[in-house]
């Protein structure tokens, strides 16, 4: 009987969470931590140059291409703080929409876990970076790959908490303005999100 009963719940845990049925849009808020991997070269990698990490809000929309494969369109922007040897040299803000391919292994299950990859175009803009009492410039645009992999928990049939993982792949050159190129700044950063999301 209680094996029965226990039958019976699964059974309407699953049911409630049926969703991303082919056609769907899906829309999640999230809040994410962006923690650059940074590395540089040439001059720029004698300076110590440091990229420290920022939280900020980010809003994605995936449409269901058919029940297991969906396309992710991700939008946030954040400001780090650029150190060299510790001491500030300023800040600059990166915006990376990103879009990835998903495959969703479970789109009926309650915990339905994705993996995706893609690629993110970088812009770099409001650059406020100063060295030496010079002005600082970077290359205002990148492009590269983008890895993710994550997990939506069903609340009901609308409504889904999500955790997001992503390793987004980019860099860009940094030059005295107007002046000699200094290297090379990779940032690489993982971002790592939760937020809620629903479908429609």
């Amino acid at each position: 009987m209680k094996g029965k009963i226990l039958l019976a719940l699964l059974g309407t845990v699953m049911a409630t969470g049926a969703m991303a049925a082919q056609g769907d849009f899906l829309v999640r808020g999230r809040i994410i931590n962006v923690a650059p991997n940074d590395s540089a070269d040439s001059t720029l990698g004698t300076l110590g140059i440091d990229v420290k990490n920022d939280t900020v809000p980010e809003l994605d929309f995936t449409y269901m291409i058919t029940p297991n494969i969906g396309a992710e369109l991700i939008l946030g922007t954040s400001r780090h703080e650029v150190t060299s040897n510790g001491a500030s040299l300023g800040k600059v803000s990166v915006l990376p929409p990103t879009l990835t391919v998903q495959y969703h292994f479970a789109p009926d299950a309650t915990v339905r876990p994705y993996i995706g990859a893609g690629i993110n175009y970088t812009r770099f803009y409001d650059v406020g970076l100063r060295a030496g009492g010079a002005d600082l410039d970077v290359k205002k645009n990148s492009f590269g790959a983008a890895l993710q992999a994550g997990v939506d928990v069903a609340i009901n049939k609308s409504w889904f908490v999500n955790f997001d993982v992503k390793k987004i792949f980019l860099s860009t050159d940094v030059s005295v303005k107007n002046g000699a190129k200094l290297g090379k700044l990779t940032i690489d950063p993982w971002v790592i999100g939760i937020g809620v999301g629903t479908r429609f």
